[in-house]
């Protein structure tokens, strides 16, 4: 493993940062920071290196411009490419084809559900070229389906799925998720429910210090993956909410707005939004929690429920989408994930090995009664 080396496109961004102190920790790595800014890049390595075990370096990378995307690659010559600079609604996969030319890992942070669903379109290029290109390395739907599949382990049948995820208000916000969010508030979902993006709302009760928090439909891969996953075709409903009730009830309110037409497209008017949303961030707290329980028929054939929970304090939630990737990172650079080709990022990882990129950082995973 000594030297691995990887390129972490948009490693100075609210993610790519995060995901820098988590690979940094461990010597045997070198970390590459890519981003438009050579200056933010390099400001960043000497704000991180004196902290980090891992060697750091920084290179000016454009992922928009293909001369700049594999001039990087070719000077660098990475073992692992993770694609951190979102949203990555709307965006094609220039970055994970480059990746492959070059017979490079590619991995990204993506909650978009048609990018991550559709970066199986690679998996015969990837196979090829005997390299890995897994997309979705995030909270959803790496995290959350690697909690599934603990839970519903050997079970006969899966009924019945519900995620949900709920950051502390004073957490940190990245403009690329408040956009991401703001992409779907009123519009409809995939699924059989019929739901509508932040529609309609109702109530999820986390441990303390979380406690009850409102949650909304949102739009996220799950919706589309995890029915075929799993022995039954179960349901799947996901839900995001916000600490503070009436930003989160507003949040309700620009759904019904768009629903009606008023609103075309709330994404483009995120920076505003987020501005505004950063003028309240002294109100609530820095605890977020996130959850997943299972609903169906046990290995023995009877009706069971189990539910794991994730809590974040001490403003660490923001940290929870870049486990999955630096779980995969280490995996890739240990040389026991042998799986190649492009696919949603599903079955590539236990609970266990995401949760061993938390330590050092407030944030609890555990199985609880539901």
């Amino acid at each position: 493993m000594s030297g691995f080396r990887v390129l972490v496109i948009g490693g100075y961004g609210f993610f790519g940062r995060r995901l820098v102190e988590r690979l940094g920790r461990d010597p045997r790595y070198e970390v590459v920071l890519g981003g438009r800014s050579l200056e933010q890049a390099r400001s960043a390595v000497a704000a991180l290196q004196p902290a980090a075990r891992a060697r750091l370096e920084a290179t000016r990378l454009d992922a928009t411009a293909p001369a700049s995307l594999a001039q990087a690659l070719q000077q660098w010559q990475p073992q692992l490419v993770v694609h951190t600079s979102g949203p990555f609604q709307g965006q094609d996969y220039r970055v994970a084809q480059a990746c492959i030319d070059a017979r490079t890992h590619y991995v990204d942070l993506a909650d978009g559900r048609e990018f991550v669903c559709g970066i199986g379109g690679l998996d015969a290029a990837a196979c090829r070229r005997g390299v890995l290109v897994a997309s979705g390395a995030s909270s959803v739907p790496a995290l959350s389906a690697a909690a599934a599949d603990h839970l519903a382990a050997g079970w006969q049948r899966v009924d019945r799925i519900d995620i949900g995820i709920s950051p502390g208000n004073r957490t940190d916000r990245g403009l690329a998720t408040v956009t991401a969010i703001l992409s779907y508030c009123g519009q409809p979902l995939p699924g059989r429910s019929g739901a509508v993006g932040w529609s309609g709302s109702w109530r999820h009760r986390y441990a303390a210090p979380v406690g009850e928090r409102l949650l909304s439909p949102c739009d996220v891969p799950d919706l589309a993956l995890l029915p075929a996953r799993y022995p039954g075709q179960p349901a799947v409903r996901f839900g995001a909410g916000l600490e503070l009730r009436w930003m989160h009830r507003g949040m309700n309110l620009m759904a019904a707005l768009a629903r009606r037409g008023w609103v075309r497209d709330w994404s483009a008017h995120a920076r505003l939004l987020k501005a505004v949303a950063d003028r309240v961030r002294r109100f609530g707290s820095d605890a977020g929690a996130m959850h997943v329980e299972v609903q169906g028929l046990d290995a023995a054939g009877r009706p069971a429920r189990r539910q794991w929970e994730l809590l974040a304090t001490a403003g660490d939630g923001p940290s929870v989408p870049t486990l999955a990737a630096a779980a995969l990172a280490r995996r890739l650079a240990g040389g026991d994930l042998v799986h190649r080709g492009a696919l949603p990022c599903l079955g590539l990882l236990t609970l266990d090995d995401v949760a061993a990129q938390a330590q050092g950082l407030q944030i609890v995973m555990k199985e609880i009664e539901p």
